[in-house]
C-alpha cells in the first residue's frame, strides 16, 4: 500500500532514496521516471505539489490539470512507495527565500515565461530540504529547467545526485505533456511537426520544415551545446535542439539532440 504524506513530520518517520518530483496531472512520461526511480534506490517518493511561484499566468495556474486520484493509481503502479502532497503552507511556511535562475533564466522559455525558473528552482529546493533525498530524477523534455536544477545542485553543493530521464513520446513523437490534454486530435496532428522538425540537423532545414504547419506559432528554435546552454557552433560536441511554441494557445516544448545528418 502506497504511503501518502501531507507534512514533514509524516517525511520524517519514512526515509526515501529518490525523490520524483511532479505537479501531477500524471501521465506515461511521470511513470517512466518513477520506473527508474526504482532502479536507483529501495525507496521512492513522488511529490505532487502545483507551484505558484512558476506561473506567471494565474488563469494557468487556476487551469492546471489536477488529477490526484489516477496520480495515486499511476504512482503506486508505477512502483512508487510514497506520495507528498503538501500545501502550500508546508512548502513555503514563512518568508519565501527565493533562488534566482541567472542569466540563463531569463533566455528562451525564461524570456516568454519571466521568473520561471526562479519558481521552479526555489520549489526544488524545498522539497530537496523538505525530503531530503539521495537521488531526484527529471525529464529531459524539459532541458532549460533539467540544466538549471543540475548547475543549482553543483553550485549549492547539495547532497544529492541529480539523474536525467528520457523524453518520453506517443507513436506520432509527440511528447509527453500534462497541457496534451487541452489540445484535440486536429491540433494533437499539428503539434506533430514540432517532432518532425527536431529531426533536422540545422536551423535552416528546420525552420523549412515549420512552413508546413501554420497552426503552430513559434516563440524560438535554437541549436545549443548541451554542456554550457550556449548557441551551439560548427565545434560543438554535442548539439541539442530547443524548440518552443503555440499552438491554439496551448505552449508547447521538446528538444531532441542534433543529428549528424539530416
Amino acid at each position: 500500500m502506497i504511503e501518502i504524506h501531507k507534512s514533514s513530520d509524516d517525511l520524517a518517520r519514512q526515509k526515501y532514496d529518490v525523490l520524483v518530483p511532479t505537479m501531477g496531472a500524471l501521465h506515461a512520461g511521470h511513470q517512466s521516471l518513477i520506473e527508474i526511480a526504482k532502479t536507483k534506490g529501495k525507496k521512492v517518493l513522488v511529490s505532487i505539489f502545483v507551484n505558484p511561484l512558476q506561473f506567471e499566468d494565474k488563469n494557468d495556474l487556476k487551469n492546471y490539470p489536477k488529477s490526484l486520484d489516477s496520480d495515486m493509481n499511476l504512482a503506486e503502479k508505477a512502483g512508487a512507495d510514497g506520495v507528498f502532497t503538501p500545501t502550500e503552507d508546508v512548502i513555503y511556511p514563512g518568508t519565501i527565500v527565493e533562488i534566482s535562475a541567472g542569466e540563463l533564466g531569463e533566455k528562451y522559455e525564461g524570456k516568454s515565461r519571466p521568473k520561471h525558473f526562479n519558481g521552479v528552482l526555489t520549489v526544488v529546493k524545498r522539497l530537496f530540504e523538505i525530503t531530503s533525498p539521495k537521488i531526484a530524477i527529471f525529464g529531459e523534455k524539459d532541458f532549460q529547467q533539467l540544466f538549471l536544477i543540475k548547475k543549482m545542485a553543483k553550485d549549492l553543493n547539495l547532497p544529492l545526485d541529480i539523474i536525467s530521464a528520457p523524453t518520453v513520446r506517443d507513436k506520432n513523437g509527440l511528447a509527453l505533456s500534462s497541457r496534451n490534454v487541452y489540445l484535440d486530435d486536429n491540433q494533437k496532428r499539428s503539434a506533430q511537426i514540432i517532432y518532425k522538425t527536431l529531426q533536422k540537423s540545422n536551423l535552416d532545414d528546420m525552420h523549412k520544415v515549420l512552413l508546413d504547419e501554420p497552426n503552430f506559432k513559434l516563440d524560438y528554435l535554437e541549436i545549443i551545446d548541451e554542456n554550457t546552454f550556449l548557441k551551439a557552433d560548427k565545434n560543438t560536441q554535442n548539439k541539442r535542439a530547443i524548440i518552443a511554441g503555440w499552438i491554439n494557445q496551448i505552449r508547447l516544448i521538446d528538444n531532441m539532440p542534433v543529428s549528424t545528418k539530416s
